[in-house]
């Protein structure tokens, strides 16, 4: 199994103010009520980084709904959303035979949360797993002690990859509040530019060498 489909088939259990990668310290950043978080390989050079293709593994479906074979409205609504923010961004989308720098993929969940009055939200009970190109679910345990209330959190998970080292070069994350059961069109949007929104990385850590 190379370095890649390894990263790409693990479980993650993520908490959006703590996720971490090998290679890095992750960015934080809330934009519109998004808790956005990034990290990065600092060896790389985004500015080489010039076209860009999906990740030909991603799966359609992100939400888990009846779509097979076909795009959901979620997997419009990112794809679309991505494209326009990584065009703004002077990228330019290639065919995923069209050897591009880097493949873009991303997952989606929508889980039960719990929020402690005066404290933190937890992970609820019967946490909705991640779909998306091969994400493992997870779920948490709600905390004792305190006032609570339920709603639901909708997370979105950004992955840059390397086509041609075929390793994991920036990573992105992105959850909210819903106002529903699924992730809005609205919602989808704010999301996904909020996540994006750190992206270019700037990283004055970065070593001399790159790769």
């Amino acid at each position: 199994m190379n370095r890649i489909t390894h990263l790409l088939a693990r479980p993650v259990a993520l908490a959006v103010t703590g996720l971490a990668l090998a290679f890095g310290v992750a960015s934080c950043a809330t934009t519109a009520n998004v808790a956005a978080t990034s990290d990065f390989d600092h060896a790389v050079n985004f500015r080489a980084y010039k076209t860009w293709a999906w990740y030909p593994k991603q799966a359609n479906d992100t939400e888990g709904g009846p779509a097979r074979g076909y795009e959901s409205f979620t997997d419009q609504r990112i794809r679309d959303a991505v494209s326009k923010d990584l065009t703004a961004k002077g990228l330019t989308e290639v065919a995923n035979n069209a050897s591009p720098d880097v493949y873009v993929a991303y997952s989606v969940r929508v889980e039960n949360k719990q929020q402690i009055a005066g404290g933190y939200p937890y992970g609820g009970y019967g946490g909705y797993p991640y779909y998306g190109y091969g994400y493992g679910g997870f779920g948490g345990y709600p905390y004792g002690g305190g006032r609570a209330y339920n709603y639901k959190a909708g997370t979105v998970i950004i992955d840059i990859v390397d086509a041609r080292r075929k390793e994991l070069a920036w990573r992105g994350t992105g959850q909210a509040q819903l106002d529903q059961n699924s992730i809005s069109e609205a919602e989808t949007y704010r999301i996904v530019n909020s996540v994006l929104g750190n992206y270019p990385p700037t990283d004055t850590r970065r070593p001399a060498a790159v790769r």
